[in-house]
């Protein structure tokens, strides 16, 4: 038995009439009959009661009317989600970020998908830069928003935005007052940095920051989230160099400084080379095409040149 007896007898029971059961599924009356005939040998037992005048359904035949049209409303909705799937409208996608993101690219972008794609449930996953290339590596995450980094041959990245360093001090700091900072104003300061194994560009960038001031900056502190380097900072156990998407006002223990030629961070969307989740081609689209309201909505701590 498969679907196509199931409609025929459908619409058997819609009509109570072969001829136009048979001319509504465009079929001559006597194949139309051998099926119906065919459907109740393979269930063993009798679906309609017949004679020359009329056709009505069994007790059987009333549940079978209803079960069939069940699997067969069941059947649609798997052919459609199937399609809308393949389409990219509809599915899962696995998206990781790191917490700078979160701040405040990740709420657009996802506000972005969802109103474009609602029927496409986004997993999100919020962890550190070396832990989203693993996962996107080991086909954990169907993308992430991370730094841009070293190159590898099974990701492509597109651009999102450009960030900069920017410094955050406890309110009491000294450095309060002064609008820029160079490196050779936090010579002597306790520096609170993610540890390269957990961000290794973001490292790179606050260290490279202080070597081409020939100066040998002074980590104290390494813990792995942003977070978690704000808040020691709000605690007035350092400063840090954090990236500018989360050096704000908003947190109201530390103060946001501007660096004097503040390096850059290229903040990108990372997915896997090859793969076969159609939920990824949307957002790509979106990064596209909302790169520059993006990066309109960076906060006004920007780099001093």
């Amino acid at each position: 038995m498969d679907s196509r007896q199931m409609r025929y007898f459908v619409a058997l029971a819609e009509t109570l009439h072969f001829g136009r059961a048979a001319a509504r599924l465009h079929m001559t009356q006597p194949p139309f009959s051998r099926q119906i005939a065919n459907l109740e040998r393979e269930l063993g037992v009798q679906l309609v009661e017949r004679n020359s005048r009329h056709v009505t359904l069994t007790q059987a035949g009333e549940r079978f009317l209803a079960d069939s049209r069940a699997v067969l409303a069941q059947f649609e909705d798997a052919c459609r989600d199937a399609r809308l799937v393949a389409e990219g409208q509809k599915g899962e996608l696995r998206l990781g970020f790191m917490m700078h993101a979160a701040h405040r690219i990740v709420p657009q972008i996802v506000s972005c998908y969802a109103g474009l794609r609602p029927d496409i449930r986004i997993v999100l996953l919020e962890t550190t830069p070396a832990e989203i290339e693993h996962r996107l590596l080991g086909g954990e995450l169907d993308a992430a928003i991370t730094f841009a980094g070293r190159p590898f041959p099974q990701l492509r990245t597109v651009p999102v935005i450009t960030d900069h360093l920017c410094l955050i001090v406890p309110r009491e700091h000294a450095l309060v007052g002064r609008d820029t900072i160079a490196p050779h104003d936090l010579a002597a300061e306790d520096l609170i940095a993610a540890p390269a194994t957990v961000a290794p560009t973001l490292r790179e960038a606050i260290t490279g920051y202080f070597e081409m001031a020939g100066i040998v900056p002074r980590f104290r502190y390494e813990p792995q989230l942003q977070h978690t380097i704000v808040r020691l900072v709000a605690a007035r156990l350092g400063v840090a160099l954090v990236p500018a998407s989360i050096c704000d006002e908003s947190i109201v223990e530390v103060v946001p400084r501007a660096l004097a030629a503040a390096p850059a961070l290229k903040v990108v969307l990372s997915v896997p080379a090859e793969s076969g989740n159609p939920a990824i081609a949307p957002l790509i689209d979106i990064i596209r095409e909302w790169k520059g309201p993006l990066a309109a909505a960076m906060p006004v701590a920007q780099p001093t040149r």
